[in-house]
């Protein structure tokens, strides 16, 4: 019992050391929050954060806190969706075993029952504690096929077991492989875009590809021009002078995707010039056989071929590939790795 103490102990100590005594922590208490560019319900949406997630509050404003999130990420959201920890209670709240939310969407509720009132409603990646049964042996409690959880607020309720996976086995066992990447991916069609969004509520390009990363245990940037400097660029040949009209467009298409495989990240918009600097508009997961799959009104499936009948229509502004299979660095980080989700040593 005595080693078991000062192990706690001395992993407190190091997270405090590692977090700073001076910063102030939070955690986020809704299914997602909104966060904003500005202090103002009316400002921009810069990106959401999942229930769970840890963030740093930097400043404030009224009823307003700028956050920043694991991305990183900095904007505002309302106090009412943060659940604000001194060091000593985050460190134990990290430490506690956790769900994930693995179900696009769930909720959960007073009971165990589908009858009971909800008290939240859940998003795929949203993290609960497990609320244990106590007796000699611990362990989680279960009834009828649904889960006991405890909110970040302390709140309690049940959620269907069937949509929550334990936290710490799902972050070490996840493999973020093409074949699982793509699965995600299709987990989430349908799903309308909103500009800002990065949930299974709404989602915009960039926000759609950090899902599916984000879903198989690795976070990437928030943008699509941050994602485009990750893993390593495919060769990819493009003529950019012939139109989008032209009959040679469907052959230049088939050049420009021939060395790509799935799982590749693709990046659109518009290519660098004497007079202007490269810019990227947008990002799709490439699925092979020039199928994409890509937050674009929804999320749905496109071709990159024309005369195919879900053709794409700006696929011609395709611009350049990368793998981030068998890659790591600066913007790929493992949850398990991240101490936003874990306790490091």
């Amino acid at each position: 019992m005595k080693r078991i103490i000062l192990t706690l102990a001395l992993a407190l100590a190091a997270f405090a050391a590692s977090s700073g005594q001076t910063k102030r922590m939070a955690v986020i208490g809704f299914s997602e929050s909104y966060l904003r560019e500005q202090p103002d319900y009316t400002a921009e949406l810069g990106t959401q954060a999942l229930m769970g997630t840890v963030v740093e509050i930097i400043a404030e404003e009224g009823y307003w806190k700028q956050v920043v999130t694991p991305e990183p990420y900095t904007a505002w959201c309302t106090e009412l969706g943060l659940v604000e920890m001194k060091h000593d209670r985050l460190a134990a709240y990290l430490a506690a075993p956790k769900y994930i939310c693995t179900a696009l969407h769930s909720s959960v509720r007073k009971g165990p029952s589908d009858s009971d009132e909800q008290i939240s409603d859940l998003a795929m990646g949203c993290l609960v504690r497990v609320v244990m049964k106590e007796g000699k042996k611990p362990k989680a409690s279960v009834k009828k096929g649904w889960a006991e959880v405890m909110l970040p607020d302390g709140r309690t309720g049940w959620t269907p077991a069937d949509d929550l996976a334990e936290f710490a086995g799902w972050a070490a066992g996840r493999k973020a492989a093409p074949e699982n990447i793509i699965e995600t991916a299709r987990l989430m069609r349908g799903v309308p875009y909103l500009w800002g969004g990065a949930s299974g509520k709404g989602v915009d390009c960039s926000g759609f590809t950090r899902m599916a990363w984000l879903m198989n245990g690795i976070l990437l940037p928030r943008n699509a021009s941050q994602q485009a400097k990750l893993g390593r660029e495919i060769i990819m040949t493009a003529d950019h002078s012939i139109t989008p009209d032209s009959p040679k467009m469907k052959a230049e298409m088939t050049a420009r995707i021939q060395h790509l495989k799935p799982g590749d990240l693709l990046f659109f918009g518009t290519p660098e010039t004497f007079f202007r600097k490269e810019s990227i508009s947008h990002v799709a997961i490439y699925m092979g056989g020039g199928k994409i799959i890509h937050a674009s009104h929804i999320v749905r499936i496109s071709s990159l071929i024309p005369g195919d009948e879900d053709y794409y229509e700006n696929s011609w502004k395709l611009l350049k590939a990368r793998r981030l299979f068998g890659w790591s660095g600066d913007g790929m980080t493992p949850m398990t790795a991240c101490p936003a989700y874990f306790l490091q040593n």
